[in-house]
């Protein structure tokens, strides 16, 4: 069963996001709110909670295009190659906001990642989900929870997340309705920077 708590996004509770952060370093899968849709997440650091969610998404997670979760562009060079002065400026442009930047991938990678060319960084426009990326310490790795079978790609009722997910999950937070469009996904390690999936964000970045 999952724990299922309330989180104002004009004031996140300290306590509550610290609750969050327990669960995500003891290996524990939450879903959260973003600036798009909800997403399930975990600690970028423990193994064995990056397994349950590609066992949960059916796919192999050496080959899995989760999202790294950041709170900033600080510790972009912990995971990506150097970039350029355009590539950076589209970044600092664009984030925090709803699009996904797929970009190349540093040596430095967590070892599940360590054979990846590219890696998706995410900057949400979310007071929740950035105060828990900065109370953790490092990134959540995430992926959005799509409804194959449903109407509606994506739930945007978390009482309705909490119901179709309680036993896969350890907590759902209720940040309030979700959207129901996913994030733009930007190609930005190929030249010309390439549309991957046109979602929420705007291409007035470039």
């Amino acid at each position: 069963m999952a724990e299922f708590i309330k989180i104002y996004p004009e004031n996140p509770n300290p306590k509550e996001i610290q609750k969050v952060v327990k669960i995500l370093k003891g290996g524990g899968l939450v879903i959260y709110p973003t600036d798009t849709v909800y997403g399930l997440g975990c600690d970028i650091t423990n193994i064995k909670a990056l397994e349950r969610i590609a066992l949960i998404k059916g796919v192999k997670l050496e080959k899995s295009n989760f999202s790294f979760v950041c709170e900033d562009l600080s510790n972009l060079s912990d995971y990506v190659k150097q970039i350029d002065t355009t590539t950076f400026k589209i970044l600092k442009r664009a984030l925090p906001g709803p699009y996904t930047f797929i970009l190349p991938g540093s040596k430095n990678l967590p070892n599940p990642f360590k054979k990846r060319k590219t890696v998706g960084i995410r900057v949400p426009d979310n007071s929740i989900a950035l105060a828990i990326v900065s109370a953790l310490g490092n990134p959540i790795v995430s992926t959005s929870i799509r409804d194959e079978d449903d109407v509606l790609e994506y739930t945007t009722d978390p009482s309705l997340i909490l119901e179709k997910w309680d036993n896969l999950v350890d907590l759902v937070i209720d940040g309030g309705f979700g959207d129901n469009e996913a994030s733009t996904i930007i190609d930005l390690s190929v030249e010309p920077p390439e549309v991957i999936r046109e979602g929420k964000g705007g291409l007035e970045i470039f």
